[in-house]
């Protein structure tokens, strides 16, 4: 397989980096002039039983005031999240989410804490995770989880995920999502089913009642009844039109001349008010605030970095006491938000009175945010101040930060779609940061455009490369801090691509030798494409040590990913060598790794679950190998890198094909093409091409097999090296199809040298029943039985049988020819493990000539007197599982008597004196498993 460059994870929520994020899980303090609607109170009740309540309607409605005034007035446990355009990454919206849930139910973030850092394509897992977690444990209220600010979000990834929780709301849980718009999450079926429950615009405007209890409440004196009318209709029930007005009336000594001074839409009013409150503030106040409405959360010492001044923890609080729309996000008031619709007006007006002001301020709040490691707000105020080479430097700082340890590939993406294109094709390791998003995800034809300029930029001596850098990751994970050592890495990860070992390793070693002290993750990141380059070259000896240095590099780096990825290419090799005992201890070390951290399984744990399956399937262990491929499948389709998942399907469809479901066995063969890695040039990358050609001849279309081979351009004379060897197998098994055995011999005997040479134990197999089959072709029956002989019996201790099983009739009635030459004790035959074989024997049940003729093979195991007949097969087998004569005749539909002849059959041909001691000598001889 493909290495990944980039894969991930750590990022746990008990230790999450963001400073903040103690703010966006706080319940909201009261917005300034709030007043208790016991009729929206009481409607939200009510709907919170039908599992989902949408509160939707535009700016300035007191969504956010109505829902923090409900959850803080209730008895329930409440996790809530205040949503910002950030997290319209997925990863980062899922960690918020759960360090929420987390928050009301302790212990869900450290049980779903694997899971939380992982590449991955999709989210369906770590959502069933959370879904799984929260129906084990319950609690004994409801749990009610608050989005709010959901329009913020712009990713479908998130759309979807969010989507499939509502699909599976797990009981006890109740969801509440806040937005400005109707959210793009499928709300008609439980709409229609009475699951969910709506507030909006006309819901949420204040009656003339709510609006007379709101001013009074604000002004401290009732209003006529004409005036509150008035500014009720004049409003419409606008919650912040009606607080501004609140606001605005103070000291008024005509209220009703007041009231009628203004008409028009929400936004005239809006400016109107708003005039009237600033414009009454002293002018220190108008300009902290003008000048702080920049930031989307403030604190006072943030706020006099970005002023200038001093004492800005002294003015906040003086802007809460005067009811400024200033929100709490913390119970020590150490942090505040302005409510949105005002913090909009004042940038407005900020725009339109000290426009010359606003770099600067940006350009402080960057200064600020940046030292105190808070990379989405240094990012974003750099850009806001037209600072791009700054705002540069702050994406190659915090890339690794953010991507190899966090996985949020969808926050790097919008901080480089930020940046001006020129300025990214002049960086060397911005271009090298979006080499590295497209090489995570098997986009290899995404990698060479900006590996391409980045070469160029740094021929060209961009200055970008000489400016000091220091990765707030640090220097061992991080990828970027050695621009010519992944430059080449890239080079070297293309090679593998195409199936060039030699580029490969060299480009691999030209990378090792750019590298410096203490660059842990690229030194043996480094190691493992020097592992692949000797896996390309067949020489697995070397691979295998290679493969084991990286892993261990891998894993003191702290990158269970990438130590679970390096471990199953480790397996790969185990089981090219023939071992296949090794490579399931393998897999199972990911497994071990894995399990670590606890339940659930991780994505990385997939691949090791796919391995073991295909070494149960070629054990012919079906059921065992179905339940782990299955198991690998689910893991792996939320896995980042393709190349697993198309390998578990590949797996799948072979299964289904041995289980006798053809068309099953196209249809996932089908899905495995739609998951691979296109473009890959060779089967040992991308193993679905060729197996995809080798199902289809199974199936009988040999013309288009033929045609597959032709395509390739492979031909019987070729000189095919080791990345070549799958494709190859296919065309011989094409060239027998067509009665041709003269070429294919000569191509299985290049083959089985190269083969030999290098002790590729399981290659020698595969093309070791080949070239039995072709013998029998060619009618050298005698030669066909010897080179059969010789491949089970390297095959016979890993337990290899599906090789043989899935070359169907020929197989099986060669397998026949050798049974009887073992009963006559000719050759090489006679060497053959009577176990062995009849496990090899078992595995033809099948459909067609191929199950007629093993099961005659089947019945005619050597060491027997008299042997069993089919029949008395199927009777043995039930004898193992313990069943009596009664069951055995039901089953079987045959008389009582009938099953006491077959019994007392079968103990005298096995020389028993019962059930018993019949079943373990059919053990023995290898009759039954």
């Amino acid at each position: 397989m493909a290495e990944p460059l980039a894969a991930a994870p750590a990022g746990v929520v008990a230790s999450e980096r963001d400073a903040l994020l103690a703010t966006k899980l706080y319940v909201p303090g009261p917005v300034p002039g709030y007043v208790a609607r016991p009729r929206l109170a009481g409607a939200l009740g009510e709907g919170l039983a039908r599992g989902l309540v949408v509160v939707c309607a535009p700016a300035g409605f007191g969504k956010t005031a109505l829902l923090a005034d409900w959850v803080r007035s209730g008895d329930r446990r409440v996790a809530w999240l205040s949503l910002d355009a950030a997290d319209s990454d997925p990863v980062r919206f899922w960690r918020h989410v759960v360090a929420a849930l987390d928050r009301a139910q302790p212990g869900i973030g450290e049980r779903v804490a694997p899971l939380l850092g992982q590449p991955r394509s999709s989210f369906e897992g770590l959502v069933t995770a959370l879904i799984n977690e929260l129906a084990a444990q319950p609690g004994e209220d409801e749990l009610l989880l608050v989005l709010d600010d959901y329009h913020l979000v712009d990713a479908q990834q998130v759309h979807a995920s969010l989507a499939f929780l509502l699909e599976h709301l797990p009981l006890g849980l109740r969801l509440v999502v806040a937005s400005r718009s109707d959210p793009p999450l499928p709300l008609a079926r439980p709409r229609a089913g009475g699951q969910l429950a709506e507030l909006r615009a006309g819901e949420l405007r204040f009656t003339a009642e709510e609006a007379a209890v709101l001013l009074r409440e604000a002004t401290g004196a009732d209003l006529p009844g004409p005036a509150v009318a008035a500014l009720a209709a004049r409003t419409e029930g606008w919650a912040a039109g009606l607080q501004l007005a609140a606001l605005s009336l103070r000291g008024q000594a005509d209220p009703a001349g007041f009231v009628a001074a203004f008409s028009g839409s929400h936004r005239y009013v809006l400016d109107y008010l708003a005039g009237e409150v600033l414009d009454r503030q002293p002018e220190e106040v108008r300009a902290f605030l003008l000048q702080t409405s920049v930031l989307e959360r403030l604190s006072g010492e943030l706020c006099d970095a970005v002023t200038g001044l001093t004492g800005g923890q002294v003015m906040l609080e003086q802007v809460e006491r005067a009811n400024l729309f200033l929100v709490p996000l913390d119970e020590v008031r150490g942090w505040w938000r302005y409510h949105h619709l005002f913090a909009d007006l004042l940038r407005a007006r900020l725009q339109q009175q000290h426009p010359d002001r606003l770099a600067a301020l940006h350009r402080n709040a960057a200064a600020w945010s940046a030292e105190h490691g808070l990379a989405g707000d240094a990012v974003r105020h750099a850009v806001a101040a037209g600072e791009m080479t700054w705002a540069a430097r702050l994406v190659e700082q915090y890339f690794d930060a953010v991507y190899i340890l966090r996985s949020e590939g969808a926050t790097v993406q919008r901080w480089l779609a930020a940046l001006p294109a020129e300025l990214v094709q002049s960086r060397p390791r911005l271009l090298l940061a979006q080499a590295l998003l497209a090489a995570t995800s098997g986009r290899a034809e995404a990698v060479e455009p900006p590996l391409e300029a980045a070469e160029r930029a740094l021929a060209g001596a961009a200055r970008a490369v000489d400016e000091p850098f220091e990765p707030s990751a640090g220097r061992a994970a991080s990828m970027l801090v050695n621009v010519p050592a992944l430059i080449a890495l890239h080079r070297s990860y293309l090679a593998q691509f195409r199936g060039d070992a030699e580029a490969t390793a060299a480009f691999a070693s030209q990378a090792l030798a750019e590298l410096d002290g203490g660059e842990q993750l690229l030194s043996s990141t480094v190691q493992g494409f020097l592992a692949a380059a000797e896996w390309l070259r067949g020489r697995l000896a070397e691979a295998e040590r290679a493969f084991v240095s990286s892993i261990a590099g891998w894993r003191a780096a702290g990158q269970p990913s990438w130590t679970s990825w390096g471990v199953y290419q480790l397996g790969q090799v185990q089981r090219a060598q023939g071992r296949q005992d090794a490579a399931v201890r393998t897999y199972r070390q990911t497994l071990d790794i894995a399990a670590v951290s606890g339940p659930p399984p991780a994505p990385p744990a997939g691949p090791a679950y796919v391995g073991l399956g295909e070494v149960a399937y070629q054990r012919n262990d079906l059921d065992s190998a179905l339940r782990q491929v299955t198991e690998g499948i689910a893991l792996c389709r939320q896995f980042l890198y393709p190349a697993p998942l198309a390998t578990g399907l590949v797996t799948l469809a072979w299964i289904r094909q041995a289980q006798g479901d053809p068309g099953g066995a196209r249809e996932a063969m089908d899905e495995a093409g739609r998951a691979a890695l296109g473009g890959a040039m060779t089967g040992l990358l991308d193993p679905v091409p060729t197996q995809r050609a080798r199902l289809v001849l199974a199936q009988g279309d040999v013309a288009a097999a033929a045609r597959w081979t032709r395509e390739r351009g492979l031909d019987a004379d070729d000189e095919p090296g080791y990345p070549q060897e799958p494709e190859y197998l296919v065309l011989a098994r094409v060239l027998l199809a067509q009665d041709r055995p003269g070429p294919a011999l000569g191509l299985l005997e290049r083959l089985h040298a190269a083969a030999a040479a290098q002790g590729r134990a399981g290659s020698i197999i595969e093309i070791q029943a080949l070239q039995a089959l072709a013998l029998a072709v060619r009618g050298d029956e005698d030669a066909a039985v010897g080179a059969l002989a010789q491949a089970l019996m390297l095959a016979c201790p890993q337990g290899y049988v599906r090789v043989f099983a899935d070359e169907g009739a020929p197989m099986a009635a060669l397998l026949a020819q050798l049974v009887a030459a073992q009963k006559a004790g000719q050759g090489a035959a006679s060497g053959v493990p009577l176990g062995c074989l009849a496990k090899v024997l078992r595995a033809f049940g099948g459909s067609n000539d191929a199950q007629g003729a093993g099961r005659r093979a089947a019945s005619a195991v050597p060491g027997l007197a008299e042997h069993l007949t089919a029949r008395e097969l199927d009777v043995l087998q039930l004898l193992a599982t313990g069943a009596p004569n009664p069951r055995i005749a039901e089953q079987l539909v045959v008389s009582l008597d009938t099953v006491k002849k077959h019994v007392s059959h079968i103990l005298g041909k096995l020389g028993a004196a019962n059930r018993t001691e019949a079943v373990t000598r059919a053990r023995q001889l290898g009759l039954i498993p």
